[in-house]
């Protein structure tokens, strides 16, 4: 028995399912097997290494859909890599499929743009049917979507222009897409969008060709009138963009259901979601964007992709930038320091002062921090916290801290904001255990806020497609919730960061209001000259950091060996050694690490190369005059800087003991309200030699005032009342820093200095005997600096200056080493 074709009518065999001179598909007889379980073979799997066609040679499969099966391919005959699209037989069992395939691929490939991927040819091997089309490596904005969770405002606008260009050409050629989603949009290893397929949607329109669960288009993503088989023009890809913006933004579709039939009911009958309802973030111009894109009725929606991206353009333009006031700080209280209190005499020599501070100071490292106290500043101030890495590979993790630190760094030049230090982010994020932490949320950031007391946060994400990098960062003040702006920068690797980096702190600086003439006028180096512009040696260099900041002295300097092997000129990582050294009693090797550091001096921040200047005329030539003229140079510039203060104040305490000299830099920083323990510390103690305890007692008061119940200033607080000769107020105080410790020895050295001054030098010997005796380290250090004065008034010299070195061998107390008293 044989069939007739219909169309031609030639004889076919029984068994046959296209004619064999024109390819129409053939009746089915009554009783005949059905081509149904035909369609069901799936397509031959292609592996690597293998060639269909005798001319694509497999190199991997990106990928499957209702179409079929995708493969990155290379042309043998044109040498090229290209993307190869198996179709799957139910969608190739109808020649008129086939045919409408071959026509719009005629026309599609006249489309010629940078955000359209190129449509080559429709083939045939071995009754399998493929399409040709450019390879476009990246990554499809499905994923990125998946990975980021919410885009940045700044990039989904940049991806939608893309979009809409490539929309424009398109659909002046007359070609509709029809299937618009975000798994048919690429993006490639420059950052830039490529649609994909367009040409096949409308091919695969005709009828019958719906049947065996094969569905046309994506419900997600169709238009009302798609829905409802309507005519379909470019409208139809309007809608469809407004979906994809819509879930860029939320990270969620406008309609969701539980089958593909409802999700498409909803896009036909019900409203979508106000986007902003999902992220209050979303500029109110964006969102009201997306909304008329999302209109049931075409006519209301925007009617060409010109028109798009028109709006787009007024809408990026119009992102908050220079015109938010960025409010002043008011101090949280008008309590001031006073300096009219008289003077009172020293009733022990001066050696006792000494040695008691240095006690002190030891008992504060012992004592846990407290609560931090708002910054009083008239400039507008910003934390940088850790970025997420969204890339999903773990060697970029460095990048994490390595983007704050360097945004950290070259923000630090600006005389007109105040930046949080990389190590005091590390603190605080430390304090509330949020360093491995990925995904801050807005509680997080208003705890990190809270606890540097700054008024912004810069919350920043990096991503990877291919080799380069897209950078996202959100500036907003999390008291409030309020977003000031959203910030996008592209690197095309990994070693043009530090310029990325120097374009985002210039937006920064627009963003926290800064003027023109500020802008102008501030200090702005390249970050990459004052760091390094090797991501190998920074990435080292953020290592050794860490270890730095956990106080792993040794393992630090492994990996800033390790950087400055990546980059010799390293300034920034030899100054960090020095002090790795420094901690770790290495004072030679301290010494040439700040010659090294000297030597490259100008390869640092304008405030970084006056420290390093300061740290290398004390500690190597020791020209206390030449480290002074440092510290007030950059003083001068930057006349709030707390280490600049706090490291003049430190060479007039501890090399000369000018205590007047000490005192203005130190009250300029409690003014200033920083909670730093060691500069309230070092200005009771110029205030002590001074015979000022009416003053100590009013700092150490102003302290607990405004950052309560710290037991290290309480500790401060009980030793000035000896100097007063309160010595029940000493002893009642100092009960408020034992509650917090384990044990008692405190209790001893408090009633051994007590029996210094008094007089009673038997008595104290016994007790501070009991506090040299401890286990623990610390402690030991304490009593034995505690006996040292002891042994001098006893006239045991000696001792006295073998207790100085057996305790130098133990702290870690700066400039303890220079401490030395004569006979």
């Amino acid at each position: 028995m044989s069939t007739k074709c219909p169309k031609c009518d030639t004889e076919n065999t029984q068994d046959s399912q296209f004619c064999k001179k024109c390819a129409t598909s053939l009746p089915i007889e009554k009783g005949q097997p059905s081509f149904t379980k035909t369609l069901e073979t799936p397509i031959e799997e292609l592996t690597r290494g293998t060639t269909f066609a005798d001319r694509y040679e497999i190199i991997e499969e990106l990928g499957s859909g209702g179409m079929g099966q995708v493969y990155r391919v290379e042309d043998t005959k044109t040498n090229e890599e290209i993307a190869l699209k198996l179709i799957r037989p139910e969608v190739a069992a109808d020649k008129k499929t086939i045919d409408r395939f071959r026509n719009e691929l005629t026309t599609a490939r006249k489309i010629r743009h940078k955000n359209v991927c190129g449509m080559y040819d429709l083939g045939e091997y071995k009754g399998t049917h493929f399409i040709t089309m450019e390879f476009v490596p990246g990554q499809d904005l499905k994923g990125l979507i998946r990975q980021s969770g919410q885009l940045a405002v700044g990039t989904t606008i940049n991806i939608a222009k893309q979009i809409c260009d490539g929309l424009t050409e398109a659909h002046k050629s007359g070609v509709v897409h029809r299937d618009l989603k975000p798994s048919n949009i690429m993006i490639d290893k420059e950052g830039d969008v490529r649609i994909m397929d367009f040409g096949i949607a409308r091919s695969l329109e005709a009828k019958g060709i719906t049947g065996a669960g094969v569905m046309i288009g994506t419900p997600e993503y169709m238009s009302p009138e798609q829905v409802e088989a309507k005519e379909i023009d470019r409208r139809s890809d309007i809608y469809s963009l407004g979906v994809i913006l819509y879930e860029m933004v939320t990270g969620r579709l406008p309609f969701e259901g539980d089958t593909a039939l409802s999700v498409a009911v909803k896009h036909k009958t019900e409203a979508p979601p106000d986007p902003r309802e999902l992220n209050p973030q979303i500029p109110e111009g964006l969102g009201l964007f997306i909304l008329k894109c999302l209109e049931k009725d075409k006519e209301k929606r925007y009617q060409s992709a010109e028109e798009l991206q028109s709006e787009l353009t007024k809408i990026e333009k119009g992102i908050p930038t220079t015109d938010i006031k960025i409010p002043k700080r008011k101090p949280t209280t008008s309590k001031e320091i006073t300096v009219t209190f008289s003077m009172k005499k020293v009733f022990l020599p001066a050696l006792i002062g000494v040695a008691l501070a240095i006690t002190v100071v030891i008992v504060l490292l012992i004592l846990p921090p407290k609560k931090a106290a708002p910054l009083l500043s008239d400039k507008p101030s910003l934390a940088v916290p850790y970025f997420e890495n969204n890339t999903g590979d773990e060697n970029l993790e460095y990048l994490r801290s390595g983007l704050s630190e360097w945004i950290i760094i070259d923000l630090s030049q600006s005389k007109y904001i105040n930046v949080l230090s990389g190590d005091k982010i590390f603190s605080i994020l430390k304090k509330l255990n949020l360093l491995e932490v990925e995904k801050l949320s807005s509680e997080n950031l208003e705890k990190i806020a809270s606890q540097g007391r700054v008024d912004h946060i810069l919350k920043g994400s990096f991503i990877k497609i291919g080799d380069s990098f897209i950078i996202t960062a959100m500036l907003q003040k999390p008291q409030t919730g309020e977003v000031i702006s959203s910030i996008e920068a592209r690197c095309r690797g990994e070693e043009e960061i530090p310029e990325k980096v120097d374009e985002l702190t210039k937006k920064i600086k627009t963003d926290l209001n800064l003027s023109r003439k500020q802008i102008a006028s501030d200090i702005d180096r390249e970050v990459g000259k004052i760091t390094t512009s090797s991501p190998e040696a920074f990435k080292q260099y953020m290592e050794g950091w860490k270890y730095h900041q956990q106080i792993r002295y040794g393992k630090s300097l492994e990996y800033m060996k390790k950087a400055i092997a990546e980059d010799p000129n390293f300034a920034m990582a030899y100054r960090t050694m020095s002090w790795a050294y420094r901690w770790q009693g290495m004072f030679p090797e301290q010494r040439d690490s700040l010659k090294k550091a000297y030597e490259l001096k100008d390869r640092a921040s304008e405030r970084e190369r006056y420290l390093i200047e300061g740290d290398y005329y004390q500690i190597v030539e020791k020209n206390l005059d030449k480290a002074i003229d440092s510290y007030e140079t950059l003083l001068e510039i930057y006349p709030n800087d707390m280490l600049g203060n706090f490291n003049l104040a430190q060479v007039y305490i501890e090399q000369l003991e000018e205590w007047d000299k000490a005192i203005p830099p130190l009250e300029v920083l409690v003014k200033n309200r920083e909670e730093a323990i060691w500069i309230y510390t070092y200005l009771g103690r110029a205030y002590t030699a001074k015979g000022l305890y009416d003053k100590v007692e009013e700092l150490y008061r102003f302290y607990l005032d405004n950052f309560p119940e710290d037991m290290r200033i309480q500790a401060g607080l009980a030793f000035n009342y000896i100097y007063l000769g309160e010595y029940d107020f000493a002893l009642a105080e100092y009960e408020k820093v034992l509650s917090s410790m384990p044990d008692k020895y405190g209790l001893s050295m408090m009633k051994g200095w007590i029996e210094i001054f008094k007089g009673n030098l038997e008595e104290a010997e016994k007790e501070l005997k009991k506090v040299v005796e401890h286990k623990a380290p610390n402690v030991q250090i304490t009593g034995m600096v505690s006996m040292i004065p002891l042994y001098y008034l006893q006239g045991k010299f000696n001792k006295s200056e073998k207790l100085i070195e057996e305790a130098r061998g133990l702290t870690h107390v700066p400039h303890f080493e220079s401490v030395h008293f004569s006979n």
